[in-house]
């Protein structure tokens, strides 16, 4: 919090609070829409979780998970300039958390949900992008998937595949490997197979949750079943986000110029330097390789252009925006250990966030 008005005599005490602001407050009462313009809610973004989902931590609870929420508002500020407040919420169940959400959404531009569970996650979002007139958006499902999709556009492009000839495995079927395999086949993959600790995901597949089964209907056209290293056999593309690991051998019945990214952190399915014997294009989700996979590539520059037009909602088409203004960042650099810009390339929140305002107001979703 920080003053952006003096108040230094009772004048000034007599107009920022009473009795000056109840002018600002009948006329909002007047006409709701201009919150926007006179209380910060057009650029404060609630960064919510329940602690259940913490990268590399799992559930360690709403307090534990604080510093990780106070980091995102962190970097909300520095490379979007947004604000952003972070909330723990002690309760994990489903309707007490789309009802506290709901309840405090008037003072907000913007939900990031942070670090909560799937398949509770998918219901959570939904159930409040339904209920409420701003963005609402999960970073750890759609942020992860538009970098891979922008980084993959790139790969694609480096080994002379298009994406629609490309065949792709993804390992791990939480939330950001549900939502890397949706947003890749609205990209346009030629077909994609994903799996979780049961092996791969088909239609008709038994113990399928909804998520689950939602996602087998639009994916894996090939009906292939059994293991992930067996659908590895000719793959042109792995995508790891299970924390498991793959074997070398594995890797190498991949097709030829084969592109693998080992997202899995603090330890990646596939050592960086093994994938690089089999592999033409390696990315993981660490720093100190080449190819980070980072999610603050996308959310400060998704919701900077979403809550510079005051968009009611993000949306597909948006987030496909963003992952092709990223992927454009690269340009004519291009190389194997360069297929995505680094998180301090002041190039990359301005790009996203004007593709992603252009495609809310050419979608019909802003408000200015």
């Amino acid at each position: 919090m920080r003053s952006t008005i003096p108040v230094r005599n009772a004048d000034d005490l007599s107009l920022a609070y009473t009795p000056g602001v109840a002018r600002v407050c009948t006329a909002i009462a007047d006409d709701p829409e201009l919150a926007y313009d006179y209380t910060w809610t057009s650029r404060v973004v609630a960064v919510v979780t329940d602690g259940t989902a913490v990268l590399g931590l799992g559930d360690i609870g709403p307090a534990a998970s604080m510093p990780v929420m106070e980091g995102k508002s962190l970097l909300f500020k520095e490379f979007a300039g947004l604000d952003s407040v972070p909330i723990a919420l002690n309760t994990t169940g489903v309707d007490e958390i789309v009802g506290i959400v709901t309840a405090m959404a008037p003072s907000f531009g913007g939900i990031n949900l942070e670090d909560i569970s799937a398949p509770r996650c998918f219901e959570i979002e939904d159930r409040l992008r339904a209920a409420l007139d701003i963005p609402v958006f999960h970073d750890d499902q759609h942020g992860t998937a538009i970098v891979a999709l922008a980084a993959l556009t790139n790969a694609a492009r480096l080994v002379g595949k298009p994406l629609s000839e490309l065949r792709a495995v993804v390992a791990g079927a939480g939330a950001s490997g549900i939502a890397v395999s949706r947003i890749l086949v609205e990209a346009g993959i030629g077909d994609l197979a994903l799996s979780d600790s049961k092996g791969l995901i088909y239609q008709g597949r038994d113990g399928l949750n909804p998520a689950k089964a939602k996602i087998a209907e639009i994916t894996n056209k090939a009906r292939l079943t059994g293991s992930t290293e067996e659908a590895l056999r000719g793959a042109d593309v792995f995508v790891g986000l299970s924390g498991s690991t793959v074997q070398e051998s594995c890797v190498a019945t991949m097709a030829e110029d084969a592109i693998v990214f080992a997202l899995s952190n603090p330890t990646p399915e596939v050592p960086p330097e093994v994938a690089r014997r089999h592999a033409r294009v390696v990315a993981t989700g660490r720093s100190d390789f080449p190819n980070q996979i980072n999610n603050v590539l996308a959310f400060p520059g998704i919701f900077r252009g979403a809550l510079d037009v005051r968009a009611h909602s993000i949306t597909e088409g948006m987030k496909l925006a963003a992952a092709n203004a990223l992927a454009g960042i690269v340009g004519d650099d291009l190389t194997a250990d360069y297929v995505i810009p680094g998180p301090f390339d002041e190039r990359v929140a301005p790009a996203v966030a004007d593709a992603v305002a252009a495609q809310a107001r050419a979608e019909g979703v802003n408000r200015i």
